[in-house]
């Protein structure tokens, strides 16, 4: 395998995805007929990506230790641990928790056991990996991530109970009783009560929210809420998933700020583009916002409900390079831009290249790639190391080295 090597990625159409942004990252026409949501750059089954044409998956397959390094393949066998891509959102995500990885490897275990097949629609685990995530921005990036305090969400169900959507009141009422103590677990039953409703139940609650939503302006503070209940009530005007939305903090992402998604983090995107990195897994639990199959029992149980602030990460730059540093073992993400110097980035794991603007040339001694916008290349764990110069801006994804002992 070369040294460096020139990636094509795996467009994935889904119904939210944007008709502009991929295509002009990518230097293609647009918009596009269809959307077009994730460009994947890995080599995961679903979407593997070619390098001179041949699978990555193959490739790793036949040399695993030249192309991902001893200790990763140790690790984690011979499969690529990591799945990079670029999403693209112009509507709303579904609802989403990710399992960890025992609950990865009962629940897949448990599906195969039952004779579930890997392509049924209602499946919920495609293998028996985590998924956790991080996302960086690349345009203002709109999102919904995990448990607020149970009282914030009170006010917002409080004041459209007071405004006339009285179906609401045994939900107010219940954030209004919930302690610090019991949060996580108070909140995990409210999500189940209502995602339990029934289709007519359900589109009750969401009309009488949006028309006491719309029956006066927001109070102070809570135009997020507001403006939130009307876009997924035209949306999903018979879908649950609008209220349990009212109970996540609510997150808006400047260009090159991330946030890290741990293992049963609810959560779901509303729009805007960013590039993620995750383990190479495609386990997703559905809560809502979505046509796609809900197992609202396997949800609870992965579910952490655990009400906390969203950390915000803004690492500064240090000679060229900003680390989104997680506690992920699969990944670590960089942000590199080397202006008018140069950038020495070390071998001996696996390294995925992708270029967001500008351009660079990727130097590896016996051999060297130029990268211009929506350019991405893969770099085995033997090539020694990568230096990068130019005038453009490079998302690096590979793998953290081990902990020692």
């Amino acid at each position: 395998m070369r040294p460096i090597a020139r990636l094509e990625g795996t467009v994935q159409p889904y119904a939210w995805g944007s008709h502009t942004f991929i295509p002009q990252l990518l230097g293609r026409r647009g918009p596009t007929p269809d959307p077009q949501a994730e460009l994947w750059l890995g080599a995961h089954p679903r979407g593997p990506s070619l390098v001179d044409g041949r699978p990555l998956a193959d490739l790793v397959a036949e040399r695993p230790e030249a192309v991902l390094g001893p200790a990763v393949t140790k690790r984690f066998g011979p499969r690529l641990p990591f799945l990079l891509k670029v999403l693209a959102a112009d509507a709303p995500l579904s609802l989403q928790v990710h399992p960890s990885a025992e609950q990865a490897r009962t629940g897949y275990a448990a599906e195969n056991a039952r004779g579930v097949p890997l392509d049924a629609p209602h499946r919920n685990y495609r293998d028996d990996w985590p998924k956790p995530e991080l996302i960086v921005a690349l345009t203002p990036l709109e999102a919904l991530c995990g448990f607020r305090p149970p009282r914030e969400s009170h006010e917002v169900f409080a004041v459209l109970v007071s405004r006339g959507a009285e179906a609401l009141r045994p939900y107010a009422d219940g954030l209004a009783t919930l302690d610090r103590a019991a949060a996580a677990s108070g909140l995990a039953d409210l999500v189940g009560r209502l995602l339990r409703e029934p289709r007519d139940t359900a589109s009750k609650l969401v009309a009488d929210a949006d028309t006491a939503r719309g029956s006066a302006p927001p109070p102070a503070g809570r135009a997020d809420d507001w403006r939130l209940v009307a876009r997924l009530a035209a949306a999903y005007p018979d879908d649950p998933g609008v209220l349990v939305a009212l109970l996540l903090n609510h997150v808006r992402l400047a260009p090159g700020e991330g946030v890290q998604l741990p293992a049963g983090n609810m959560h779901a995107y509303l729009d805007g583009a960013g590039v993620e990195v995750m383990a190479s897994s495609d386990n997703v639990l559905r809560g809502g916002l979505t046509d796609k199959h809900v197992d609202v029992g396997e949800l609870l149980r992965v579910l952490d409900a655990t009400p906390r602030a969203v950390d915000v990460l803004r690492p500064r730059p240090r000679a060229g390079v900003t680390d989104y540093g997680t506690d992920a073992p699969y990944f670590r993400l960089s942000s590199v831009e080397p202006g008018a110097g140069e950038v020495r980035l070390p071998g001996g794991a696996p390294q995925i290249l992708l270029c967001v603007a500008g351009s660079v040339t990727a130097d590896a001694g016996a051999d060297h790639v130029r990268l211009s916008r929506g350019d991405s290349a893969f770099v085995p764990a033997e090539t020694a190391a990568v230096s990068l110069a130019g005038e453009g801006h490079v998302f690096r994804a590979t793998v953290p080295p081990p902990v020692a002992a």
